[in-house]
């Protein structure tokens, strides 16, 4: 006879939980902490050395450190079960509660009142992240709450919050001073390809990517087991 499951647990159909999965073993821990701490000083010292600042080339530089990181965890995760283990076992209302950050979206509406950014770009990026990381906060304390909250609420909000962010790339680029910007006017969006703009699109976008991916695998990976 099958056990009845308490609905109104973390094992609700109609709940994000935490499942019990197993440790990660620290080889994976470890290996994944160094490549982070790699990328990131890539990231700050392209940055420095004026790499991803396009000017009137392609910025090629700058999509590529966006997009690539995305692309590498993506198949990492894919093709590694103990990678895999470590993403799935990572804790739900941590990763929420990282997209706060997105707050400092304020910066872009800030140059764009100071004529350093368009509006194309600074007002729908400024605004969308403002939006996510004000929420991130609510998010994670109803996961983290007994109380059930609904899934669909959860994902939709992850896809938001990821969506926002491509967004925000794409009309970067499309802003911008290369022969890409066929929305640029007077003022582009040059200055986000320099230090330290320049770590936001080429480090913390596609981080705060993954977090929302992981989000997501993590209530997919849920819904199989259940």
């Amino acid at each position: 006879m099958k056990p009845v499951k308490n609905r109104g647990s973390w094992l609700s159909p109609y709940s994000v939980h935490h499942l019990p999965l197993a440790k990660p073993n620290d080889r994976v821990k470890t290996l994944t902490v160094a490549i982070i701490s790699l990328w990131f000083l890539l990231a700050f010292s392209c940055s420095l050395l004026g790499v991803f600042d396009s000017k009137q080339r392609l910025p090629i530089p700058l999509g590529a450190a966006a997009i690539l990181p995305v692309v590498v965890f993506a198949i990492w995760y894919l093709r590694s079960a103990e990678f895999r283990q470590f993403v799935l076992a990572a804790n739900l209302r941590v990763l929420t509660l990282a997209q706060t950050w997105r707050v400092g979206g304020v910066v872009f509406l800030i140059l764009h009142r100071q004529g350093l950014l368009p509006g194309v770009f600074a007002l729908p990026a400024g605004w969308g992240d403002l939006a996510i990381g004000a929420t991130a906060p609510l998010v994670a304390w109803a996961i983290s709450s007994q109380k059930r909250f609904p899934k669909g609420i959860f994902v939709s909000w992850n896809v938001l919050g990821m969506l926002d962010l491509v967004m925000a790339v794409t009309l970067g680029i499309l802003a911008s001073a290369s022969p890409l910007g066929v929305l640029a006017g007077e003022i582009t969006t040059q200055v986000m390809g320099t230090f330290p703009l320049s770590l936001i699109p080429t480090f913390f976008v596609p981080l705060l990517i993954m977090f929302h991916l992981i989000a997501l695998g993590r209530v997919r990976n849920e819904a199989v087991h259940l």
